[in-house]
């Protein structure tokens, strides 16, 4: 998928903080958001939770890209690890995660997130699982994919 495309693949709590997927490749996912009053702490900076959410995200869906259209595959978060490295108040936040290594069940990613004029925000590091059925980069398709009790 292109970086001009927005990709509609997260839901749910992601829909509620407004994040949106506007890169999504082989090894490399990009996310946006929008800074609005209510991601923002007591000191009017965004919630150090918000932006853990959003390398979560982006660092899972690094080693997640579908090669098939229509086909979905599906992860857990093992470990994360976040480092705020400076405070974001308005604008437009990017996280990036990149793919770093792995198999095909266990992969590594890491990223950052930058405000709108280029500031680094934080940083962040992640063990993932890949979930039955989505080993292979074709995927699945949605209905079949997951684990019992999903």
């Amino acid at each position: 998928m292109s970086q001009a495309e927005n990709i509609d693949v997260l839901m749910g709590y992601h829909d509620l903080l407004g994040m949106r997927v506007v890169e999504w490749q082989p090894d490399r996912a990009v996310i946006e958001l929008t800074i609005e009053p209510k991601h923002l702490n007591r000191s009017d900076n965004v919630h150090g939770g918000v932006l853990a959410s959003m390398l979560d995200s982006a660092l899972s869906l690094a080693g997640l890209h579908c090669s098939v259209p229509d086909n979905i595959r599906k992860g857990m978060t093992l470990s994360l690890t976040t480092t705020f490295v400076g405070p974001a108040r308005k604008g437009v936040l990017t996280a990036t995660g990149t793919l770093r290594g792995g198999g095909q069940k266990t992969y590594m990613s890491s990223g950052e997130i930058r405000d709108a004029q280029g500031n680094l925000v934080a940083i962040g590091e992640g063990s993932f699982r890949r979930r039955s059925g989505s080993e292979s980069p074709e995927g699945v398709p949605e209905e079949t994919s997951g684990e019992p009790g999903e």
